[in-house]
């Protein structure tokens, strides 16, 4: 549940996120404070009815996901507390991107630290100083996401922040709603699709046993850190990209775009090439010396190595088209790597080439992704040059 809420959370301070980066590039801060307001209370209201209706049917809800008879007692004594405590999460992950998208990275990164460092610090605390056992665990929880929320409360209060969250400020107008949730939605959609491509690839190599199931989760383990930091590069790189564009400086976007490009290419290259070149000994890792894993997990991860090095070229179009606003085209590149090309190779390779069909899958799915990237990328490069053009030209007969 906690991950739905994240998700959700995601979706509105995401959504949001774009446009207030475009919004402060065209310097009007009083629409941007309507947005930043209107998609915090949004959050925050939507989060705390799923947290009520959560609360109200806990028992039923535990159950449904395997909660038995011995294990329940202490399920509903965690989940008590901690489901209540998840409101400060959906507060924060909203803010996490509402404050990104103004640029202060180092206030996002200080809530996040400061939440990990003291629930791992207060876990060993409360369940065996204080001997409250998996309550415990629950007040640790619940004691570190309401720092971290201290955290975002404090930077604003101390009007550091470019936005003022209001009540009065919040206005779920349609437009304004269909601006959050033109982004928000594909963020709330990729989330899924990682948890159904897992669930594809699973149920395609049932039939080869446990081992083929073992090797692909190994894999897909190895080259989700790789994506995160990619993820993380990309975070710093959408404020940039949407402040830029509405304030119409197209030069500067130019700029980050090809940055962004560079590293994120040269990154996704080196841990590729590390994937490939020691993916026998990446995969033992995993194992206890089970031969079957790591033959299966070496040759996927040696080809999901050279196809990542693709990644940082797709996800960096991916996130640009989300920053510019604009949500279809960032929805369907997207939506390809696990998606739209990931989902019909993976129902047909493995009927027509077997086990290799679930080996390359994700690298085919990738190498499809890049394809339909250079198009969409040179379709957008090409309206960029139109708008600076038609700037240029603007502000020459303005002169």
């Amino acid at each position: 549940m906690s991950t739905n809420l994240d998700k959700i959370s995601l979706m509105f301070g995401n959504g949001a996120a774009s446009y207030l980066s475009r919004l402060l590039g065209r310097g009007d801060k009083d629409t941007a404070n309507k947005v930043a307001s209107t998609a915090l209370y949004s959050s925050v209201l939507v989060g705390a009815i799923i947290i009520i209706l959560a609360t109200i049917f806990l028992k039923p809800i535990l159950t449904l996901l395997g909660a038995t008879d011995t294990i329940m007692p202490y399920a509903l004594t965690y989940a008590r507390i901690y489901v209540i405590s998840c409101i400060f999460n959906v507060f924060n992950v909203t803010m996490n991107n509402i404050v990104t998208s103004e640029g202060a990275a180092k206030t996002t990164m200080c809530a996040l630290l400061l939440g990990a460092i003291l629930n791992i610090a207060l876990d060993p605390i409360f369940i065996y100083v204080f001997e409250l056992g998996v309550a415990g665990a629950a007040v640790a929880t619940a004691i570190s996401q309401f720092v971290s929320t201290l955290v975002y409360l404090t930077y604003v209060l101390r009007k550091k922040s470019a936005f003022t969250f209001s009540a009065r400020e919040f206005a779920p107008t349609k437009q304004m709603m269909a601006e959050i949730l033109k982004i928000g939605v594909p963020t709330l959609t990729f989330q899924l699709l990682t948890s159904l491509s897992i669930a594809f690839i699973n149920r395609a190599a049932n039939g080869y046993g446990d081992s083929v199931i073992a090797g692909m989760g190994a894999v897909t383990r190895v080259t989700s850190m790789g994506t995160l930091v990619v993820f993380g590069f990309l975070k710093g790189f959408q404020p940039i990209a949407g402040f830029s564009y509405g304030a119409k400086k197209f030069d500067r976007l130019q700029e980050a775009i090809k940055t962004s490009i560079l590293w994120s290419t040269i990154f996704c290259v080196i841990v590729g090439l590390l994937m490939a070149v020691f993916s026998t000994q990446i995969i033992s890792q995993f194992t206890d010396g089970n031969a079957e894993m790591i033959s299966v997990g070496q040759r996927s991860l040696i080809a999901n190595g050279f196809s990542f090095m693709l990644f940082g070229f797709y996800t960096v179009y991916s996130s640009l088209f989300l920053a510019l606003g604009k949500g279809t085209a960032g929805f369907i590149l997207g939506a390809c790597r696990q998606g739209i090309c990931f989902v019909p190779v993976i129902l047909i390779l493995p009927v027509l080439w077997g086990l290799n069909g679930i080996l390359y899958a994700q690298p085919i799915a990738d190498v499809l992704s890049a394809v339909i990237t250079v198009f969409m990328a040179s379709h957008l490069h090409k309206e960029l040059s139109a708008a600076k053009a038609k700037m240029i030209s603007r502000e020459q007969k303005n002169f």
